[in-house]
């Protein structure tokens, strides 16, 4: 086992680029249903880059001068521009910022775009569903500024700077000038951010959704998602990200882990050595006594002959029975031969994207009624979380497929039978 300091040492030696977090999208168990392809994936690593490409506002520009026009088709030079009316546009010209790196989000495929999100479809197990779907995403939603020298914080503003390095805030758009004579902005359907107190840890309480503006403020929430009147200006609060801190750009919902916190997730490897140590108990069906096991996390969209199911309202789990009235077998509310209590039967499916776990507990715990299992710090906490849905409303939903929860808690703890032998 290395002591810190040797696991410095040869990292160094090796020249690991520096981390400085993922994004991880909600709804997805580890890969987007059809695969990740190059910039499309369900987990974005943030790394430092070799050379440093982030920007810092510089000059401004009132009214439409010729210079103004000349920075906006300039593609060497970032600005934004602010149209007050067809006769007025604010633009401020970005100059390069050596300290800092700046990484792109957004449904666009073009290269300014780091890592393209689109919309999620709760509960979707491949893309075709979500094709159909009109969009909430921005093109260009938002932008993350990492320092590139310790602790390396991340700070997230709103919009992304397009192919002509130009973020443009139309007639429409929320904007005005603040008290120290800037521009500032939101974007139509807003970017908004939640950092959980005490961290995304065991002891984490969900914190307060805020919207982020083009310049990085922070905004209590507006009316709807994309009313015109901004909220208030939260002074004492900060756009830098903390483990754990949501991202939600109208469509997706994204979560950033710092490195440090990664490093204390459970991984991949220790959630299939969970999975095998579940199996190597041999749980038994309680009526058929045939054993039951959690299949492999490479195929975790078929349903396993053994595959252990389960009663949400009691949570006694069974192998898959067919049996009874017209209503069981057609998938309505059945009733547990156990204990008699009647409601939803599930397959039970094992959370595979270690990032959304709080700890390394055993997997004894699954949400209502999609059936991942996971720890029980982990449901307790999602469950308390309210995520934006639509334009103006909030519910929890289970981090691995995005289905809104349901019952009492949103949860249940799992009661397995042990081999009778």
């Amino acid at each position: 086992m290395f002591s810190p300091d040797q696991e410095n040492i040869s990292t160094a030696s090796t020249k690991v680029p520096v981390k400085y977090g993922e994004l991880i999208v909600l709804g997805y168990n580890g890969s987007l249903p059809n695969g990740d392809r190059g910039r499309r994936k369900s987990r974005f690593a943030l790394c430092k880059r070799p050379k440093a490409n982030g920007v810092k506002p510089s000059t401004v520009h009132v009214a439409c001068t010729p210079q103004a026009a000349k920075a906006i088709s300039n593609k060497d030079q970032h600005s934004i521009s602010y149209t007050l009316s067809r006769a007025q546009t604010v633009v401020v010209e970005y100059t390069h910022d050596s300290n800092t790196d700046m990484f792109q989000i957004g449904r666009s495929t073009e290269s300014p775009i780091d890592f393209v999100v689109t919309d999620t479809v709760p509960g979707s197990q491949s893309n075709a569903d979500t094709q159909t779907v009109q969009s909430t995403i921005s093109r260009f939603a938002c932008r993350i500024m990492c320092q590139r020298s310790p602790p390396y914080n991340a700070r997230i503003y709103a919009a992304g700077f397009d192919s002509s390095k130009n973020i443009f805030l139309g007639e429409k758009a929320a904007k005005w000038k603040t008290s120290d004579g800037q521009m500032d902005g939101l974007t139509t359907n807003g970017v908004l951010v939640m950092h959980p107190r005490h961290g995304f840890t065991e002891d984490s309480k969900p914190g307060v959704w805020r919207e982020i503006s083009v310049c990085g403020n922070v905004f209590t929430l507006r009316e709807t998602r994309s009313a015109q009147q901004r909220g208030k200006m939260v002074e004492n609060e900060t756009q830098e990200l903390v483990d754990g801190s949501l991202i939600d750009l109208c469509g997706a919902t994204l979560l950033w882990r710092t490195a440090e916190g990664l490093s204390r997730t459970p991984t991949v490897k220790h959630l299939e050595a969970l999975r095998q140590e579940i199996n190597a108990a041999r749980p038994q069906c309680p009526v058929g006594f045939n054993t039951l096991a959690f299949p492999s996390m490479r195929r975790k969209e078929v349903v396993d002959e053994k595959q252990p199911w389960v009663y949400l309202h009691c949570g006694h789990v069974h192998g898959y029975h067919n049996w009874g009235n017209r209503e069981e077998r057609e998938g309505r509310d059945r009733e547990c031969p156990m204990c008699r209590a009647r409601g939803p039967y599930v397959p039970l499916w094992l959370g595979c994207e270690a990032g959304f776990y709080l700890d390394a507990g055993p997997p004894t715990h699954a949400f209502s009624p999609c059936g991942h299992v996971c720890s029980e710090k982990t449901v307790g906490y999602w469950s308390q979380i309210p995520l934006p849905h639509g334009t103006h409303t909030f519910h929890a939903a289970c981090p691995f497929c995005a289905q809104q929860l349901s019952g009492e808690q949103g949860y249940i703890r799992l009661i397995f039978q042990g081999p009778v032998d």
